[in-house]
């Protein structure tokens, strides 16, 4: 297990993979009981990781609940991260407004059994609450000690930017990362919050590195199989192969699996890890397995490494068109500078 510091605005130290916990607990309907819970929370430890990552939501709070016990007699050695925003069930237990991040905290706190959280998450943008509101919630918090450090999860681009700047100027406590979805199927973060991050020097988490287990290969023979799984997790999170892209990502990872000796999420893990390391960003990948074995399978992947040809058909299998303004400004800096000294070129090369 390596570690990274966290972003250009903390000097946290986390391991390279982070053990999401949204499977701790069954009352979606589907998850680990508390003893698997505690089996695959040993087996990160011991693996050498520290980062832990869960929310309000998770398992209606039965997730905070059974970490609790788990980091008992740990807690210093461990970076515990929640969210807030889906927690509740009710029109104030919702959202992002001041009321709410209240009331979250102290729940999270509670449900947890410690003092303070590492890293507080906003879970999802609600398209209502100014960011001025969040920022300077998180940043009240920050000063009273129940949290250290403050970041975004599933927020648009210009909101983070936004927020980031709002604290900068105010001299609040800082925005420091921010969680999104990324893997081979989803790339949409190329476009503006990979580089937005960068720029802004934010730690990024990915959430559903394997494209919520469509990119282990193992839902392409039975369609039963699939087809249950995105009844569980919702079409959002599974992205199945719907498309001849799809199709052609999970052929290429199995073709290098094989040629590498390693497992088709072997393959999927390590082009994640590897894909930013020429960048400036700060990135960790978490983690969300089921089983003890999911997890051992996930960890086995920090073995593999993939050479810069397995790296580039990858990244030119799934990759994405950027879109307006990015292809007129590559155009026109081609048209500028001469063709192949695009800076968006360049990017899009990166990310």
């Amino acid at each position: 297990m390596n570690y990274k510091i966290f972003g250009k605005k903390t000097g946290l130290r986390v391991s390279e993979v982070a053990l999401g916990t949204g499977n701790f607990g069954t009352q979606w309907g589907h998850g680990a009981d508390e003893a698997t819970s505690e089996k695959i929370f040993n087996r990160y430890i011991e693996a050498g990781g520290n980062f832990i990552d869960t929310a309000d939501g998770y398992q209606g709070g039965e997730s905070e609940k059974i970490l609790s016990g788990l980091i008992k007699g740990k807690r210093q050695d461990l970076v515990i991260s929640s969210k807030f925003s889906t927690g509740g069930n009710t029109l104030l237990t919702t959202g992002n407004s001041r009321k709410n991040i209240r009331t979250s905290i102290e729940a999270s706190l509670t449900r947890l059994k410690t003092d303070y959280l590492d890293i507080y998450w906003a879970h999802i943008s609600d398209g209502q609450t100014p960011v001025i509101e969040v920022m300077k919630t998180l940043d009240d918090l920050t000063r009273e000690g129940k949290i250290l450090y403050a970041g975004f999860s599933n927020f648009p681009a210009w909101q983070i930017a936004s927020a980031a700047t709002l604290a900068d100027l105010n001299n609040w406590a800082p925005l420091t990362g921010i969680q999104i979805e990324y893997n081979l199927i989803e790339r949409s973060a190329d476009r503006e919050l990979l580089p937005m991050a960068e720029a802004l020097g934010l730690g990024v988490a990915f959430w559903s590195p394997l494209a919520g287990g469509t990119l282990t290969g193992k839902y392409r023979a039975s369609v039963q199989d699939s087809v249950s799984r995105q009844k569980a997790w919702g079409g959002t999170l599974v992205k199945a192969e719907r498309s001849a892209r799809e199709t052609a990502i999970i052929d290429t990872l199995e073709a290098i699996a094989e040629e590498n000796e390693v497992k088709t999420l072997d393959v999927a893990l390590a082009w994640l890890r590897q894909k930013h390391a020429q960048t400036s960003l700060s990135t960790i990948t978490i983690l969300g397995p089921r089983t003890e074995q999911q997890l051992a399978d996930n960890l086995s992947s920090l073995e593999a490494n993939l050479t810069a040809e397995q790296m580039y058909r990858l990244n030119e299998m799934s990759s994405i068109a950027l879109g307006f303004p990015h292809e007129i400004i590559a155009a026109t800096q081609e048209r500028i500078f001469g063709a192949g000294s695009s800076l968006m070129q360049l990017k899009q090369q990166a990310y």
